[in-house]
């Protein structure tokens, strides 16, 4: 799972060489990484990406193969550039959140600091992780919302945008909740569950649908999930399904489920439900699949369905709704003179306007409720004193007050490299699972509800607020003294 360091953009590249021939690529910078939209309208996403990061960081390196494929670019670079390339290691700080976080817009998930050179080069490949894994972690918590009590598995591999998606995305999903994937590949690499059953194409091949169950049956007796619907689900496929489970019950075995994968799945499932408990087969449970996403299952549920078990798999793997989640990738301060400065990049669109300076970000955990009052991004020069009152104000509308008294704080943004030096110790995928529901077990249901959710507060101290503000004067008034300033 390798990332190459050619994974990056041209013009990271460009930019790389062009500092180093002004003998600025030594320059030390701070960048941030965030989005600025929650995905799917939905009132939180859930940080991840963090594991493939570090990964990627850890091993990264330019091979002679790289090498000489850049000596043969347009551009030419000089083969003191390449040998410094060639030389290169990741010798930054990182600061992340831990992945399973429940986080929201405009505050940073990743704080990197080290050379504009180095920082350059890794931008595209931070940003490709952890877009796309956030992306599917959200996504799957979402379907886990609305189907908390049932087994959830992913069944995307075949849909997902290559091997890489696959895998990765498996891994986002059971991060968020999911109990299991397909993906044999994603099992062994991060020890999920692995669950499958059979295909039509399994009951095609022979002359009698319930031979065909009664061989998968026999060459796998603990694999006992029947898939009914490849001819006829309710005159053929459950009644086939439900000989075999009553000739299993006289071998001290069990039909442990049914699958239905095509037609009216609520309606089937009650048909299915009905006919297996008359049969006797109260404990067999009703998989479904079938282009399922967290808006379907609701309608299902709302109908009554009698489904146990669902398999998710093109919605979810490619985040069918909303394909890319849209975090960026800014540069908030530079070291001048031993010193960090805040830069600011200003944009006609309010939005785009960055926030300056080396942020971290605080969680406010109220006393009484232990549930999250709001998220602070203060400057890491600050220390929040909770011995007294905390007033958080929206960074826009200023005049959106919340007075918070009693109350704990934590610091989001975890020392992941120092130096170039891995100083975290990466958490087990089952640990960042747990980490995850206790997560969500401190926010409140309004800001979890996956239609209509309340809105957060994300606040900034007024020392962040400050500096911000008077960035943009002092911004706007260099372009208005350039703009006014007499030709040479």
């Amino acid at each position: 799972m390798h990332t190459p360091a050619l994974h990056t953009d041209k013009y990271q590249l460009n930019m790389m060489y062009a500092h180093w021939k002004n003998g600025s690529h030594r320059t030390r910078c701070v960048f941030d990484v965030y989005f600025r939209e929650l995905p799917f309208h939905n009132g939180f996403a859930v940080f991840a990406g963090l594991e493939r990061a570090i990964t990627y960081l850890s091993e990264l390196a330019f091979t002679d193969e790289e090498i000489a494929f850049l000596r043969g670019e347009e551009e030419k670079y000089d083969e003191a550039f390449l040998k410094e390339l060639k030389e290169w290691r990741f010798t930054g700080n990182v600061y992340a959140m831990p992945e399973g976080t429940l986080v929201f817009p405009n505050e940073p998930l990743v704080r990197v600091e080290g050379s504009i050179f180095e920082l350059l080069l890794i931008e595209t490949a931070l940003l490709n992780m952890i877009n796309y894994q956030t992306l599917i972690a959200t996504k799957a918590a979402r379907v886990r919302h609305v189907a908390p009590g049932d087994v959830l598995l992913e069944f995307g591999s075949r849909r997902a945008q290559e091997v890489d998606a696959a895998i990765w995305g498996a891994r986002a999903t059971y991060l968020a909740g999911f109990d299991g994937t397909s993906n044999v590949r994603a099992a062994q690499l991060f020890d999920i569950p692995c669950k499958g059953t059979h295909s039509h194409a399994w009951v095609q091949l022979f002359d009698d649908e319930i031979e065909s169950f009664r061989t998968f049956v026999d060459a796998l007796p603990s694999q006992t999930t029947l898939l009914v619907d490849t001819y006829n689900t309710v005159k053929s496929g459950l009644p086939h399904a439900i000989k075999i489970g009553k000739e299993l019950e006289k071998q001290g075995k069990e039909l442990k489920g049914i699958r239905l994968d095509s037609g009216d799945l609520a309606y089937l499932s009650k048909i299915a439900r009905r006919m297996l408990d008359e049969a006797g087969l109260t404990e067999t449970k009703i998989f479904a699949s079938s282009d399922l996403d967290e808006h379907t299952i609701l309608h299902l549920k709302s109908q009554g369905a009698k489904i146990d078990s669902w398999g998710i798999g093109t919605k979810l793997i490619t985040a069918f709704d909303q394909p890319a989640l849209g975090a960026v990738y800014k540069m908030v301060a530079k070291e001048t003179a031993g010193k960090w400065l805040p830069t600011i990049k200003i944009s006609s669109n309010p939005e785009k306007v960055t926030t300056p300076g080396r942020k971290t970000v605080y969680r406010i955990i109220d006393r009484e409720t232990n549930k999250a009052s709001g998220d602070l991004i203060a400057s890491v020069e600050e220390r929040v004193d909770v011995s007294k009152p905390l007033t958080l104000f929206h960074p826009v509308h200023t005049y959106r007050k919340k007075v918070v008294s009693s109350y704990v704080i934590q610091e989001l943004l975890q020392p992941i490299f120092l130096d170039g030096k891995l100083v975290y110790d990466q958490p087990t995928l089952a640990a960042i699972r747990k980490y995850h529901s206790e997560q969500l077990s401190q926010f409140w249901e309004e800001y979890l509800r996956n239609l209509n959710p309340a809105v957060y507060p994300v606040d900034m101290s007024e020392h962040v607020w400050q500096t911000k503000q008077n960035l943009l004067v002092e911004t706007r008034e260099k372009v208005r003294r350039e703009q006014e300033a007499p030709e040479e």
